[in-house]
Formats: C-alpha cells, structure tokens, sequence
C-alpha cells in the first residue's frame, strides 16, 4: 500500500468524525438566549475535542510522511489509532450533555489515554519497520511529551470521579501542550 492512500484514508476518518461531532450540537428550536445557554456545555466539549482532533490529524501527517514503507502492523497500528479517535463524538456528546459530571469526564479520559497510547504504539511500529536510524527516530528522540501525555490522561482518569474539574483542566493543559505541531519532525525532515 502507497502511504498517500493511507493517509488520505486516515483523513477521511478524521473529517467524518468532525462532522459527526458538529451534528451532535442540537439547534435550539427557539431565539431565546436562555435556550442557546443550554447548549454552551455541548459547544465547549465540542470545541476541545475539535482542538484534539485538530492536533492528531496535524501529528499524524508528519507521522506518515516519515513512512517509507506501509506494513500490515502499520495498517492495524493506524486502525487502532482510528478506532480510538472514532470514540470521540460520543465521549464528546455525553461530557457536553452531561455538564462534565464525573463518569463522562472519566469515560472522555479513558479514550484520550487509549488514543495517546494508540498513537504511541503507531509511532513505535513506524520506528521498528524503518529501523532505528529511521528519520522519525531521530526526530522524536525519546518523546517525553508523549509519555508525559499518557501519564497525565492516566492521573486524570484516576480522579475524574472524585475531582472531575481537576481531570477536565489536566485534559485542557495536555491539549495546549500539543496545540503547536509537533516540530521536532518537521524540522528534521526540513534538515534532510
């Protein structure tokens, strides 16, 4: 498989999940405010998984341009990926409706981490096949903000049912962590 053909798939993927995700943001059938208010819980969960959304599919094309070969275990590494992220519309919607009560703040953790460990066993795959003076080695070195990612979403999920406002903070910081691309590749690609 040509890497152009995974990765216009994975884009698909992430384009429909987007659209999923603005679709569950119900129109208020009237022109009060009060019942546009309702609904900013929703917007603001569908603002930050947008932003989440936004970051993966923005490291994930540096990912893939790093790839020379697409293996099997790369194909199932990125379905793997694409399942996780898939979750988000749901995760998003029941945190929004639920005004981020703690087992929706848990759930919505649970499938950032799974998603974070996804896309850290995606980029060890892509290491393994193109070896490891591969370009995205070099690039990513030992990844401390993708291991501080798993970490954190991990101490979120652990008290998301006691502290769900601590969880749904560390789950904004980690996302301001990621918004600006991951550079480190693109500068080594650049340098090449």
């Amino acid at each position: 498989m040509n890497k152009n053909r995974l990765e216009a798939f994975s884009d698909g993927v992430l384009a429909i999940i987007i659209t999923i995700m603005v679709l569950e943001i119900k129109i208020p059938h009237s022109s009060n405010i009060q019942d546009l208010l309702q609904i900013f819980p929703t917007f603001i969960s569908y603002l930050i998984s947008f932003i989440y959304v936004g970051i993966y599919w923005n490291n994930h094309h540096h990912l893939i341009h790093t790839l020379h070969k697409v293996t099997g275990p790369v194909m199932w590494a990125n379905l793997h990926l694409l399942f996780w992220l898939s979750l988000i519309p749901f995760a998003s919607g029941w945190i929004g409706e639920n005004h981020y009560k703690p087992y929706p703040t848990m759930l919505y953790g649970v499938m950032l981490l799974m998603a974070a460990v996804a896309y850290f066993i995606l980029q060890g795959i892509i290491i393994k096949v193109e070896g490891k003076s591969s370009k995205l080695k070099q690039a990513v070195g030992n990844d401390w903000k993708g291991k501080v990612s798993v970490v954190c979403y991990f101490f979120a999920v652990c008290t998301s049912l006691k502290w769900p406002w601590i969880a749904q903070i560390i789950y904004v910081i980690v996302a301001i962590m990621w918004l600006l691309p991951d550079r480190r590749i693109e500068k080594f690609m650049q340098s090449q």
